[in-house]
């Protein structure tokens, strides 16, 4: 994976296909809030990676293109603050140079911890974000 915030964070990529895509975390205390609970940043975070992700994948080549987000909203519903979690995209509708996606934050015990809906552009690079 070549994303230095994700590595940073210790975000790994779990599975990406078409139109789907999985990352995990370990949550640390370094991705805690004040309250001890994980940081909504962090939440955002694993969720627009899992949701951009979900669509990088070109059906021609096999190779992860680029996007940008275009909009991202998120409901947060239970806290968590330790354990594993996981970030699951799934493209819902694909057009010509827009995707959207839905996501859903999970613990290791199946208990929902946010979802997210996302808008993505494709890009030809990185550069042009």
């Amino acid at each position: 994976m070549d994303n230095p915030l994700l590595e940073y964070l210790g975000i790994r990529l779990a599975t990406v296909g078409m139109g789907q895509c999985a990352f995990e975390l370990d949550v640390e205390p370094r991705h805690l809030n004040r309250q001890g609970c994980l940081q909504g940043g962090v939440t955002a975070t694993l969720l627009d990676a899992a949701c951009g992700y979900a669509g990088l994948r070109d059906a021609q080549d096999g190779e992860l293109g680029n996007a940008v987000t275009v909009m991202l909203t998120i409901s947060y519903l239970s806290k968590v603050d330790a354990g594993r979690i996981r970030a699951i995209g799934s493209v819902a509708k694909t057009g010509r140079s827009l995707y959207f996606s839905i996501g859903q934050l999970l613990t290791d015990s199946g208990v929902l911890v946010a979802t997210a809906q996302g808008t993505f552009k494709r890009t030809l690079s990185s550069s042009e974000a």
